[in-house]
């Protein structure tokens, strides 16, 4: 490491401290040159998770957007924030833990669709109609059929 002061690369470790959630690691360091005392940090090098858009676009995975999107779908319904931004934590956290680097917008659209299902069927049925872009009515009876079925209800 290079003094900031006297830029020499010869220093010492004077105190080491992890944070409280251990994701850094801070040292103080001593220049053994003029003795200027610095501070630095220890992170691990995160490889940021990328989407593949329809269009081939890739741009950065944010939560935010898909928490924008199921609530949205949840608009009027009965649904807590927090269960939907607990939902978006698992379909971050499935995409990092199942994907290295890039992941299909079509796959997390899976996964949102997925998480919706379990908390609200009109949400779910929403955001598909608009993720799936149904062209008529028979694409939208489609969607609805299981879920009508598991009810025991018919078309």
């Amino acid at each position: 490491m290079r003094c900031p002061r006297c830029k020499a690369d010869d220093d010492r470790v004077v105190d080491s401290r992890a944070s409280s959630d251990g994701g850094v690691i801070r040292r103080r360091r001593e220049c053994l040159a003029c003795f200027f005392r610095y501070t630095t940090y220890e992170r691990i090098e995160e490889t940021p998770l990328r989407v593949i858009k329809k269009s081939g676009e890739r741009v950065r995975f944010e939560r935010d957007r898909v928490l924008a999107g199921m609530i949205r779908a949840c608009e009027k319904l009965p649904v807590a924030i927090e269960e939907l931004e607990a939902a978006a934590l698992r379909v971050e956290t499935r995409c990092q833990e199942e994907y290295d680097r890039e992941v299909q917008s079509s796959v997390i659209g899976t996964m949102v669709m997925e998480e919706l299902r379990k908390l609200n069927q009109v949400a779910y049925v929403r955001f598909a109609s608009v993720y799936r872009e149904f062209k008529d009515v028979s694409q939208f009876l489609e969607e609805l059929k299981p879920i009508l079925e598991q009810r025991g209800g018919k078309l």
